[in-house]
């Protein structure tokens, strides 16, 4: 690989970038895209697809062969708020592949005997945030139902193009919500992008139900993500 690409994609790596290493296999140069570069037909399908699904392959386009070596980065799921939903969503979300953590201040709720082995932090998500951002390979579940510890991470998410925002509550509340964030300066396009009420429509009930219905969620919004458009803080 050359040396100037190979700095290039740790550079990405670092920064939590998707790329594609594309490999001529009849010898001709190597090729890095970044997830979001405008990229030719008919090879933009191909990266399209390889970029969702976040699986290598070999290609055939227009008589040359390439071999697409995807490189994204770890997905989070960041969960505000220790309830009883997030301890099942924590196990079944580790077990899928994300990485995970929990950010909730009410000490009663976020103890290391509900959540062993999980990334917990009982602090503020506003000043958890400035330390450990999120970013655009990052879910943002805010299940609290107070507005005073979940407006803040779901402004932040919508702001720097998580790929899934998702929220607990009735439309009802999910009403009052819009209204509160609209005050924070949020376009209706924004906040059109709230999953709320949280999870597909499967008939839950129970917090496992909750559970299997929001990650299958996340899961369908990681794999159907636009990744024609440049990622990234949208401020």
């Amino acid at each position: 690989m050359d040396r100037q690409i190979l700095t290039k994609l740790n550079a990405l790596r670092r920064a939590r970038q998707a790329a594609i290493l594309a490999t001529d296999l009849s010898g001709g140069p190597d090729r890095l895209i970044i997830e979001g570069d405008a990229v030719e037909s008919p090879l933009a399908d191909a990266v399209a697809s390889v970029f969702r699904s976040g699986k290598s392959s070999a290609v055939e386009i227009g008589g040359q062969s390439l071999f697409l070596n995807v490189h994204l980065p770890p997905p989070h799921i960041v969960i505000i708020g220790a309830v009883h939903i997030s301890q099942v969503l924590a196990q079944m979300a580790g077990l899928a592949g994300f990485d995970i953590r929990i950010i909730d201040p009410r000490t009663a709720f976020a103890t290391p005997e509900r959540f062993d082995g999980v990334d917990l932090i009982a602090d503020w998500p506003v000043d958890v945030l400035k330390e450990r951002p999120l970013d655009a390979y990052t879910a943002l579940v805010a299940v609290t139902h107070d507005p005073k510890i979940d407006d803040f991470p779901i402004a932040e998410a919508l702001k720097v193009g998580c790929f899934y925002v998702g929220a607990l509550g009735s439309r009802k509340t999910h009403a009052s919500r819009l209204e509160r964030l609209k005050h924070e300066g949020l376009t209706d396009a924004d906040l059109a992008r709230i999953h709320a009420p949280i999870g597909l429509p499967i008939g839950a009930s129970s917090p496992a139900e909750i559970a299997v219905a929001i990650l299958a969620e996340i899961i369908a919004a990681l794999r159907g993500r636009d990744v024609s458009s440049p990622k990234g803080d949208k401020r």
